[in-house]
């Protein structure tokens, strides 16, 4: 048998390491258009940064390496320009001689991955205006900053490369600006975690432009003039395009192949093709979302990896493994915090009609007794019918990761909040608590279904009228620093000694800082006759924060609204 894979980096290369093992026997040609495989590009921008200061590191494998251990034939630097489906033959083009020539196939497997978006923009082919997707791009960018004595960077596109690019130059002691068109960063987030991160990077003095998007580029006397839908024009010397990537469909669509709603590959419950000589992976493909059940394309590089796998048991063995989809499952270090993701988060639930409930719960990463506990705040949305989880959304700085994969395992299962709460995890004082954040993420989520816990959410306070009670169980000395206006303060320790104050008619809307204390006054009062009591989810803290962001992001685009009715 031949196989013939193009690309190699994650999908391609995993692909052609398994099917090698699969079949000792086997011819295998891998081809990749760039000059370096299987290179880790989630480490890319910590080269940049000089975090990772060995460029050698970045490379898992070489060209070289490959075919000694594999017995791979590894040609990099060559072009798959062409696929011919009934000859079984595809044309490829060595970018360092120009020869074109043809080889032949019994299986294919594409693994082209994805392109950076480069909008054309007035001025976007101007020096200094880079995208990172490879090696010679992480090359590039860390040479020009060396050369230049780069002081100023804009970083357009606030997802995850553009995150890590971001902290990175600002770690090297740029002057970091990040401009993003949406109004929020992290898109697959949800805004009230979104907005706990942006809080933290505005604490770093980054200039951190929500709602505003890029209109041109110019240069005068070598200095980069970014020019923005507002008016606003900011100065670089360096310009970061990270605006996001498209599947390279290409050679797909040339050759004929079935390209889907999401406008990536088509591929079967196997990995194949609409041609069934030809499988596809990685970054190119799309595939069901097990939660929405509509077409998605995923930029990881842990799916594509398993693809890889997946797709080569099925090649050799003939369609025995099917591949069940990805959930998304993300996480990026944001200076010292770290946010995680998995799941189908609330607002794409929304849009796919699938009713939810959302939960936020404040808890440390490990016994507050212990020194050095810090908080995390975890967000899930599971059904109202059955517990079934659809996501989870972490932000925090320590432990966010442990709790994302054991979040990430039961969504990716189909399993519910009910098995939060008997989670068994291992517990010591340095580690977590003796009722872990997800246990208590469990708790509460069970709690809001069985109706002992009523939930408002820090969007809805407009829903609060005159005739209704706003209450504030914390502290008197937490209220005086901050509390919601007509808010009356009733700490709860002290609230079953004064329900008389609580006019049992009304409805009652009770906060606390976190949720636990207000959870805590609700039972009291539901259980001394107050029948119509909602407690605020993510408490007063999550308002706060939220409200915070959304007040900057007006006293941001106010003066633009004066600026262009005098105009």
């Amino acid at each position: 048998m031949k196989y013939i894979i193009v690309g190699a980096v994650a999908g391609g290369a995993s692909t052609a390491a398994r099917l090698r093992r699969m079949d000792e026997h086997a011819e295998i040609i891998i081809f990749e258009k760039g000059e370096y495989i299987s290179y880790a590009n989630c480490g890319l921008p910590y080269y940049i940064g000089n975090v990772i200061k060995d460029r050698n590191k970045l490379f898992v494998q070489t060209a070289s390496s490959f075919n000694q251990r594999f017995n791979i034939d590894v040609r990099v630097m060559t072009e798959v320009i062409s696929i011919n489906t009934d000859k079984k033959t595809i044309t490829a083009k060595n970018q360092t001689t120009g020869d074109v020539y043809e080889e032949s196939y019994d299986k294919l497997v594409l693994s082209p991955g994805a392109e950076p978006i480069r909008p054309p923009l007035p001025g976007i082919t101007n020096e200094g205006i880079f995208t990172l997707r490879n090696v010679a791009d992480t090359d590039y960018i860390k040479s020009y900053v060396e050369r230049k004595n780069v002081k100023k960077a804009v970083v357009i596109g606030a997802g995850f490369i553009g995150l890590e690019m971001a902290e990175s130059l600002h770690g090297l002691g740029l002057q970091v600006t990040i401009v993003e068109m949406g109004n929020q960063i992290l898109a697959p987030v949800d805004f009230p975690i979104a907005a706990i991160v942006q809080q933290h990077i505005r604490s770093k003095a980054v200039d951190l432009r929500l709602s505003s998007a890029v209109t041109s580029f110019t240069k005068e006397d070598e200095q980069l003039k970014v020019h923005l839908k507002t008016g606003d024009v900011l100065d670089a010397d360096v310009v970061i395009l990270s605006i996001g990537v498209k599947p390279d469909t290409r050679l797909a669509v040339s050759a004929g192949l079935k390209i889907g709603d999401a406008k990536g590959i088509w591929v079967n419950e196997f990995l194949q093709t609409s041609n069934e000589n030809i499988y596809a992976v990685g970054d190119a493909i799309e595939f069901k979302n097990p939660i929405t059940e509509q077409s998605m394309i995923t930029y990881l590089a842990g799916p594509a990896n398993k693809q890889g796998r997946i797709c080569a048991n099925n090649i050799v063995l003939g369609n025995v493994q099917k591949y069940n989809g990805a959930i998304n499952t993300a996480i990026v270090k944001v200076f010292n915090m770290t946010v995680a993701t998995a799941g189908t988060a609330s607002k794409h639930l929304t849009t796919a009609n699938i009713k939810h409930i959302v939960s936020t719960t404040h808890n440390g990463s490990h016994a507050g007794y212990y020194p050095g506990a810090k908080q995390m705040s975890i967000q899930i949305a599971f059904s109202p019918e059955d517990g079934r989880l659809y996501s989870a959304q972490i932000a925090g700085f320590d432990g966010v990761d442990k709790r994302i994969d054991i979040l990430s395992s039961a969504i990716k299962r189909n399993s519910t909040i009910y098995e939060l709460i008997e989670f068994e995890h291992a517990y010591a004082p340095p580690y977590s608590s003796a009722k872990d954040p997800i246990n208590m993420v469990g708790f509460v989520a069970e709690n809001i279904l069985l109706k002992r816990l009523n939930v408002f959410y820090w969007n809805e306070m407009n829903k609060i009228t005159a005739d209704d009670v706003l209450l504030d169980v914390r502290t008197a000395a937490e209220f005086s620093k901050g509390n919601i206006e007509t808010a009356i303060n009733i700490p709860v320790d002290e609230i079953r000694n004064r329900l008389n104050e609580i006019d049992k008619n009304k409805q009652i809307y009770i906060y606390c800082e976190a949720g636990l204390r207000g959870y805590l006054a609700q039972r009291i009062l539901k259980q001394n006759g107050f029948d119509k009591v909602s407690n605020l989810s993510g408490g007063y803290y999550l308002w706060n924060t939220c409200n915070k962001e959304i007040n900057y992001a007006i006293d941001t685009i106010k003066p633009l609204n004066e600026k262009l009715v005098l105009a």
